[in-house]
C-alpha cells in the first residue's frame, strides 16, 4: 500500500485520446481498485511550452498539496511544474511517469529541444523515482542524468480484445493507422511508401485527432491528393468507443511508422486483436512488435517501408504467418492489473519510506 493519498499531476484534461493519457487513466482506475486514494490535478497548458499564468496556476496547485504527500508527475507536465518542483523539493515526495523524453519530439527547433532537455534534466533531479514504459525510455531518462537505480520499467497493460475479422473487401486489405496527426507519427512517410505500392490493392484508414498540429493534417491531405490516392485513403478523425472498435474489427493490417515512441500502446492493442503490424524500430515500438508479426523497419526509410508492404500485401501466406505471430505476441503482453501493481510497489517503497 502507498498508505496515503497519491497526488497525480496530469498535463491538461486526462480524458484526451492518446496513449499517454490512456496510461494515466488506467493507472488512476487501477490504483483505486487496489484501495488507494488518488487525487488528479489537471495542470493548465498548453504543454510543453507554457506561459506565466500556467506556471503560476501550477505553483498554486502544488502549494495546496499537504506537506509530505506523494506526488506523481506525468512527464509532459514537468515544464509547467518545474518551478513548483524546485520550490517544494524538500516538502513533497516526488516521482515522475515519463512516457518519452520531451526534447526528442519531432519538429522542435534546436533551441526548443535544448530548453526542454534542461527543464527535464533539472526537474527529474528532484524525483525520488521515475517510472517509464520501456527500456528505450529508460535509456532516455538515464541520458537526463537519472541513475538507473531510481528508474522502474512498467510496460503499459492490455485488455482482452476481439480478434479483427478483416474488411472482406474486394478492394484489397484495409490498413489501419491509429495515431494523432503530428510530425512524430510519420504519416507523410507512410503515404509516400504506399504510393510506391499503388499497383497492389489496399485501402488506408487514418484514425487520429488533427487538433494538435493542424499544419500536419493539411500536409497529409496534400500528400494524399498529390499522389492521387484520395480514393484509397480515408481520414477518419479522432474516434473512440464503438466507432473505433468498428475500425479495429474491419482492419487486415496495422501500421505505425513513428520517428519515436516511448512504447507504442496502440501497437500492443493491434497485437491483441491478431493484426499483423508494420512498424518502425523507433524507440519502444520494437520492444512491442516482434519482426515475425509483420515487419520492423527504420524510421523515415520509405524504401524499406514500401518493401514491407509489398511483401505482406502481395503474399497471402506471409500475411497469415504474420497474423499467427501477432496473436502469439498479443497473448504474451502484460495485463493492466500487473502493470499497476508494479507501479504501486515502486511508489510504496520510494515515496513513503
Amino acid at each position: 500500500m502507498i498508505g496515503q493519498p497519491l497526488h497525480i499531476l496530469c498535463p491538461g484534461d486526462i480524458n484526451q485520446l492518446t496513449g499517454g493519457y490512456g496510461y494515466l487513466r488506467r493507472l488512476v482506475a487501477g490504483l483505486s481498485d487496489l484501495g488507494e486514494t488518488v487525487i488528479v490535478h489537471e495542470m493548465p497548458g498548453p504543454h510543453p511550452f507554457v506561459d506565466d499564468p500556467s506556471r503560476n496556476a501550477a505553483d498554486a496547485i502544488m502549494a495546496a498539496i499537504p506537506d509530505g504527500a506523494p506526488v506523481l508527475i506525468d512527464g509532459l507536465a514537468l515544464p509547467v511544474a518545474a518551478h513548483a518542483i524546485w520550490v517544494d523539493r524538500y516538502r513533497l515526495r516526488f516521482a515522475a511517469l515519463v512516457h518519452h523524453p520531451l526534447h526528442l519530439e519531432n519538429g522542435l527547433t534546436p533551441e526548443q529541444a535544448d530548453t526542454l532537455f534542461r527543464i527535464e534534466r533539472d526537474a527529474l533531479a528532484h524525483m525520488r523515482h521515475v517510472i517509464v514504459p520501456s527500456r528505450t525510455t529508460m535509456k532516455g531518462v538515464i541520458d537526463l542524468s537519472v541513475p538507473p537505480a531510481r528508474i522502474s520499467i512498467a510496460n503499459p497493460g492490455t485488455d482482452p480484445a476481439e480478434p479483427a475479422t478483416g474488411s472482406g473487401s474486394g478492394d484489397g486489405p484495409t490498413i489501419l493507422c491509429v495515431a494523432t496527426l503530428t510530425p512524430r507519427k510519420g504519416h507523410l512517410v507512410l503515404i509516400e511508401a504506399l504510393a510506391r505500392v499503388r499497383h497492389l490493392p489496399w485501402r488506408l484508414v487514418l484514425v487520429g485527432s488533427d487538433a494538435r498540429h493542424p499544419g500536419q493534417a493539411a500536409s497529409i491531405a496534400l500528400s494524399v491528393a498529390g499522389h492521387g490516392l484520395a480514393d484509397r485513403v480515408r481520414l477518419a478523425g479522432e474516434l473512440s468507443g464503438p466507432a473505433l472498435s468498428a475500425e479495429w474489427r474491419a482492419a487486415d493490417l496495422f501500421t505505425l511508422v513513428s520517428f519515436h515512441e516511448g512504447y507504442g500502446m496502440v501497437a500492443a492493442d493491434a497485437l491483441k486483436r491478431g493484426l499483423p503490424c508494420i512498424v518502425t524500430d523507433a524507440g519502444g515500438l520494437a520492444e512491442v512488435v516482434p519482426p515475425e508479426a509483420g515487419a520492423v523497419v527504420p524510421p523515415g526509410d520509405v524504401a524499406a517501408l514500401a518493401a514491407a508492404f509489398e511483401r505482406l500485401l502481395s503474399d497471402s501466406e506471409a500475411l497469415d504467418t504474420a497474423r499467427a505471430a501477432a496473436r502469439r505476441a498479443g497473448d504474451g503482453l502484460p495485463t493492466w492489473q500487473h502493470s499497476v501493481s508494479l507501479i504501486r510497489d515502486a511508489l510504496s517503497v520510494i515515496l513513503v519510506s
